[in-house]
Parts: structure tokens; C-alpha cells; sequence
């Protein structure tokens, strides 16, 4: 097994990147890049991979959605008592990572993080499909459960319980905005000479540079 993982390879040859090629505006080039993996049909082009960092320093990362980008950052939602949701608020920074194979890009997004509004969690929560709603009352998110039934036997529970009425968003549940201060475009290329331009933020305007493969 060792062998036949060491000889896995791409020669990444479809696209090149310079500073020259790249908008002024980072999130503006993130929605560029993302709209070229709609339309090159990319499974999924909204998810990204969350990197947090534990009470005791140990890295800790998943996939999740983004559900919501702007000039004030990127968003996401979820269980605020989850173990992702206390890292985030303990402690506030976080990094997001987009891979589009097909398109030989990948995107990183570091920043600090701060809850959403209950008015965006409420009117986001509120557009979810009525399953979806329930499974954010079932789950514990992280919690240890002794099997699947228990949380099948809630849903039935609930179902019954909002059962012709519209569902609240729990306390419990919402939106993490990630503010960015940098942003990394990555384009494969032949040789792994990759390139990458890198967006920081220096005060209120952006610094982009070229690094290093």
C-alpha cells in the first residue's frame, strides 16, 4: 500500500496565475473563482474544509458549507454548543479551505471569527427544508448517543410536536461569519511549480504578493 500511494500523481496543466490576472478586490476574485466551478459543474463548490484549534492547542478541522459570502466575510452554520462551535468561541479564528480538482484551484481563507446576527440565523434557518429544521432540534451535535434510534425516536417526537406550525431556530443554532485578513488562490502547474497569490490585509487595503511554490 505505501508504494502505490508514493506513485499517485497529477501534472497540473490546464491554467497559470499571476498578480497581473487577479481582481484588486479578494472576495471579489473569490466569487470569480467560484462562479467558474458552477459553471464547470463542480460537485459541491460550497464546501469547505473549517481548520479551528482546541482548548489544548491540537488542530481540529471538517467539511462544511458556506452558505452565505460578502465583503463582511464568509458564512456558516451550525450547532453553537457542537465541538466546532465551542473551539470557534473560545477560540475566535478559524481557516477555510476550497479544492477544485477539476479545475486544478484551491482557495484559502484565514480570518477571525464572530457570530452572525440572530435576525440573518433566524431568516436563514427559516429558508432550510422542514426535515432540516427538525434534525437542528434532534442533534446534539457531538454528543456521545447510544445508537440511531434514539435520535429517530426524537424526530418522530418533534414531528409531532411542531406538527402544523412553523419551527423555531434553536437558541443553540446559527451562523459563524469568518473575517478575513488573508486569502490564498492556488492554480496548479506542471512540475509542482504551483502558483499562488497571496491577498493580506494591511490596515484597510489588501497587499497581494506572489509566493513560493
Amino acid at each position: 500500500m505505501p508504494s502505490i500511494i508514493s506513485d499517485l500523481r497529477n501534472e497540473y496543466t490546464l491554467n497559470g496565475l499571476d498578480k497581473a490576472d487577479v481582481l484588486p478586490d479578494p472576495v471579489a476574485q473569490f466569487r470569480q473563482w467560484f462562479d467558474a466551478a458552477l459553471t464547470a459543474n463542480v460537485p459541491e463548490p460550497n464546501a469547505m474544509h473549517v481548520s479551528t484549534v482546541t482548548a489544548e492547542g491540537r488542530p481540529d478541522g471538517r467539511i462544511v458549507l458556506l452558505k452565505d459570502v460578502s465583503d463582511a466575510g464568509f458564512v456558516f452554520y451550525t450547532n453553537y454548543e457542537s465541538r466546532k462551535g465551542r473551539e470557534l468561541i473560545g477560540h475566535p479564528f478559524a481557516t477555510l479551505t476550497f479544492f477544485y480538482p477539476e479545475l486544478e484551484r484551491q482557495i484559502r481563507i484565514e480570518g477571525r471569527v464572530e457570530k452572525v446576527s440572530a435576525e440573518e440565523s433566524d431568516a436563514y434557518f427559516s429558508s432550510r427544508p422542514r426535515g432540516s429544521q427538525i434534525g437542528a432540534w434532534v442533534s446534539h451535535q457531538s454528543l456521545v448517543i447510544d445508537n440511531r434510534e434514539a435520535l429517530e425516536t426524537r424526530q418522530r417526537e418533534l414531528e409531532a410536536q411542531f406538527s402544523g406550525q412553523p419551527i423555531p431556530r434553536p437558541l443553540y443554532w446559527g451562523g459563524f461569519r469568518v473575517v478575513p485578513d488573508v486569502l490564498e488562490f492556488w492554480q496548479g502547474r506542471p512540475s509542482r511549480l504551483h502558483d499562488r497569490i497571496r491577498y493580506r490585509k494591511e490596515g484597510e487595503n489588501w497587499t497581494i504578493e506572489r509566493l513560493s511554490p
